[in-house]
């Protein structure tokens, strides 16, 4: 690919939700990045400023050699790929991205051709968008996409998952607490699941939310803060000093990978 002159790349950085409550401090957890390859500002504007909302880091790029050299450097979490741009078609840039290191690519056109949307998923595309779109669909697709690459790069649990007293096995769908057994609702298993199968790593609401409920979940987040606080009660567990089930503030939740036993 031709080098061109790159526009400036900007950056957006995830703003925590407001009204997130804190329990710990001090953890220091990097949002999903999203790269955007689009020359258009009435675009670029107004969607940086969603996906901040919906707690994503974004940089943006005028052109394809702006874009590959952001992608190379920075290695993103997902791209969001114009098709038509001012040093060429998007589906070189596509190419390229191909070439190297498995990247989630999602095509960005206002061309609705067919033909075009196959060349594009032949090439490797996840997905592809055209334009006008509303900002919440492409959220929704955005975290679609990171959730299938998410889970095929991530071996599922396997067996038995135990720290401290807490036993879950997934495949019977029974959780016990220091032997006696604990009566959860199916979303609090699953929650209870992920979050053990991630332990000692922070897990983001907007996972949490995709992967238990749903990608297109469209209702409040509060749900999620309900059923975790329903998860501390049966686990025992004191908010303000929890022994299992830790905050991060306005990025999600961390389960401890081990438990210190209670003092005699």
């Amino acid at each position: 690919m031709e080098a061109a002159a790159a526009t400036t790349p900007k950056t957006t950085e995830a703003r925590p939700a407001a009204g997130v409550p804190s329990y710990d401090e001090g953890m220091n957890v990097q949002p999903r990045m999203v790269l955007l390859v689009e020359d258009e500002e009435t675009i670029t504007v107004p969607l940086t400023e969603a996906l901040a909302r919906e707690g994503f880091r974004t940089e943006t790029a005028g052109t394809l050699a702006a874009g590959l050299e952001i992608a190379r450097r920075q290695r993103p979490d997902l791209v969001l790929l114009d098709v038509m741009l001012p040093d060429g078609s998007g589906f070189d840039l596509l190419r390229e991205l191909r070439d190297g290191e498995r990247m989630p690519v999602i095509m960005l056109t206002a061309r609705g051709d067919e033909a075009d949307r196959v060349l594009g998923l032949e090439l490797g595309a996840d997905d592809y968008v055209v334009k006008p779109f509303s900002a919440r669909e492409l959220v929704a697709r955005i975290r679609a996409v990171l959730r299938r690459t998410s889970a095929a790069s991530t071996p599922a649990a396997a067996g038995p998952q135990q720290i401290g007293g807490l036993e879950l096995d997934p495949s019977a769908r029974t959780v016990t607490l220091d032997g006696a057994p604990l009566e959860l609702t199916r979303k609090e298993f699953d929650l209870l699941a992920l979050l053990m199968g991630q332990a000692g790593t922070v897990v983001s609401r907007e996972r949490l939310i995709d992967e238990v409920w749903d990608v297109n979940w469209f209702g409040s987040t509060k749900t999620l803060d309900v059923h975790v606080s329903g998860l501390r009660k049966k686990l025992g567990d004191d908010s303000s000093d929890p022994r299992y089930l830790h905050t991060v503030r306005g990025v999600g939740f961390r389960f401890a990978s081990s438990v210190e036993p209670d003092a005699p």
